[in-house]
């Protein structure tokens, strides 16, 4: 696994490109108006929204409060440090976490049975053979400090004991938030964006032309945001 894991961990970000195109996959629907009636299309928006922000919650307050950079060295694992608060105090791969959610919720929003059975526990495969392989390597590298971290904190699953704590002796630094997570964020909400308006005609009354309309006012919205962003972090007049 671990070898799968150096693999995958050279070309992870590959992976999330693909995963978020797989969504163009036909596939049944997860909720259908024969089963749950002619306002089926709640369901999947409902739940679907509501896992999905709670990944890029995870995800933000992860940056906000301590982040660790996991940008490997040479296209393998790679840290400086072992980062062991914040967030992290509570789930050793928040990040991971939050992927894993964002990309089940825009799954289910999108109403796709195909992605939610097969592509996710694919997702969730790849993932765990990319961990095993970091904490392989943060095993060699910081010893028994790794393996006592490793005895406390859940791999995948958050312990919320003590996270008030942790939030009220810690600084949420929203730049450093802004700045990690800007691109990240462009592109999970177009990704939104368009579901809502293309694969569920019945929220509005326009027509294709009406649709195809907002939706360019809407991606033009985030573009000119994303660009600030941009902007202002190359000029350094937002800085962490």
């Amino acid at each position: 696994m671990v070898k799968i894991g150096n693999f995958f961990f050279k070309y992870r970000n590959w992976v999330f490109i693909l995963f978020y195109a797989a969504l163009l996959i036909p596939s049944s629907p997860l909720f259908s108006k024969e089963k749950f009636g002619s306002h089926y299309y709640l369901w999947p928006i409902v739940i679907g929204l509501i896992i999905t922000f709670a990944g890029q919650l995870i995800r933000g307050f992860t940056i906000g409060l301590a982040y660790i950079v996991r940008g490997g060295k040479s296209g393998k694992p790679y840290a400086e440090g072992l980062v062991t608060e914040g967030i992290f105090n509570h789930c050793r791969n928040p990040l991971y976490v939050g992927n894993i959610l964002m990309l089940l919720g825009i799954g289910i929003l999108a109403n796709s049975l195909l992605y939610v059975v097969i592509m996710i526990p694919l997702f969730l495969f790849i993932y765990e053979a990319i961990v095993l392989a970091e904490e392989d390597f943060l095993k060699q590298k910081f010893g028994v400090t790794f393996e006592n971290y490793c005895n406390k904190v859940n791999r995948w699953w958050p312990n919320l004991k003590g996270i008030s704590t942790t939030f009220r002796k810690m600084h949420f630094n929203w730049r450093r938030w802004i700045l990690k997570e800007h691109t990240t964020q462009f592109i999970w909400l177009i990704g939104i964006t368009i579901i809502l308006l293309f694969y569920y005609p019945e929220l509005t009354q326009y027509n294709e032309s009406k649709r195809n309309l907002l939706t360019g006012v809407v991606i033009g919205i985030l573009l000119i945001i994303y660009l600030l962003v941009r902007y202002f972090k190359k000029t350094e007049r937002l800085k962490e």
